[in-house]
C-alpha cells in the first residue's frame, strides 16, 4: 500500500495549531471490527431492531433482554482492539497545545488507546447507572446475566449510553460547541456528516474560521465544503498525518 499524501497546508495548519478538535463517528470503530449499531443484530437478536430494544420503554417493558443484549454487545466490542487511527488521536494530542475529542461512539477504544478527557455524545457501553436517579456504578461484575439493583436508591441498573428519545448530556453539548467555535482545525473522521447534532459542529467550526477537513473512505457532503478531504480510512489517513506533522515540527517548518 503506498504512503497517503497529506497536503502541505493541512500539515501546516496541524503543526502551528493552537486547538485542534476532532470529530469521530462510526466509521472509526468499524475499523476495529466493531459492528455498527444496526449491524450488530445478528444471529439470536436479528429478530428485534435497535429501536425495539435501546429505549427506556424497552428497559422498563422487559429490563432483562435489554441487559442481555447489552452484555452481549459489550463482549464484541471486548474483543475489539484501537487501530492505528486511534493511537495517532492519542499521539497528536501530545503535540498540539489542546486537542478536543469528541466521539459519537461507545466502545471506549479512544480510551484504550491512550486518549484522556474524551466527551463522550452518547455515554459509554462500558458505564452503569441506574435508572431512576442516574447514580453511577462503578463495580458491576462482568458477567452480569441480570440487570443488579442500585445499592443508593434500589433501582435497576442500566448501561450507560444515550437511548433513542433521551437526550445527549448537556454538558458534552456545550463542551462540544465551545470547542467547535473556537479550535483552528476541525477533524471529521469517520462519520456520516448527517446527524445532528454532531453534524453541526464541523459548520460551526467552518463558520468560525477553522480549517476543516473530512477523513472517510466515502466523502459525504461535508467533502464539497471542507477545506480538506482525505478520501481514505482512519487507521491509514490519521497515522500519516501524525508522521507528517511530526516531521514538520522536528524541522520547525510548523
Amino acid at each position: 500500500m503506498q504512503d497517503l499524501s497529506i497536503p502541505q497546508a493541512l500539515v501546516s495548519s496541524v503543526a502551528g495549531a493552537r486547538h485542534v478538535m476532532v470529530v469521530t463517528g462510526a466509521g472509526m470503530s468499524a475499523e476495529s471490527g466493531v459492528p455498527t449499531f444496526r449491524d450488530a443484530q445478528t444471529g439470536l437478536w436479528s429478530r428485534f431492531r435497535p429501536e425495539e430494544l435501546a429505549t427506556p420503554e424497552a428497559f422498563e417493558a422487559d429490563p432483562d433482554t435489554v441487559w442481555a443484549w447489552y452484555e452481549w454487545r459489550r463482549d464484541l466490542v471486548a474483543r475489539a482492539e484501537p487501530h492505528a487511527g486511534h493511537r495517532a488521536l492519542a499521539e497528536l494530542a501530545g503535540l498540539v497545545p489542546r486537542l478536543t475529542l469528541v466521539t459519537q461512539n461507545v466502545d471506549g477504544l479512544h480510551e484504550r488507546a491512550g486518549s484522556r478527557d474524551v466527551v463522550e455524545f452518547h455515554g459509554n457501553l462500558f458505564a452503569n447507572r441506574c435508572f431512576l436517579a442516574g447514580h453511577a456504578l462503578r463495580d458491576v461484575p462482568r458477567p452480569c446475566a441480570k440487570p443488579p439493583t442500585c445499592p443508593t436508591c434500589g433501582s435497576l441498573v442500566r448501561p450507560g449510553v444515550v437511548w433513542f428519545g433521551e437526550a445527549i448530556p448537556e454538558s458534552a453539548l456545550a463542551r462540544a460547541a465551545a470547542s467547535a467555535g473556537d479550535c483552528d482545525v476541525f477533524l471529521s473522521v469517520g462519520t456520516s456528516s448527517l446527524v445532528y447534532p454532531a453534524a453541526g459542529l464541523a459548520h460551526l467550526a467552518r463558520d468560525a474560521g477553522a480549517v476543516t477537513v473530512e477523513i472517510n473512505p466515502e466523502p459525504t457532503e461535508f467533502a464539497g465544503v471542507a477545506t480538506h478531504a482525505l478520501a481514505a480510512p482512519a487507521g491509514r489517513a490519521l497515522p500519516a498525518l501524525l508522521a507528517s506533522v511530526q516531521q514538520a515540527l522536528a524541522s520547525g517548518r510548523a
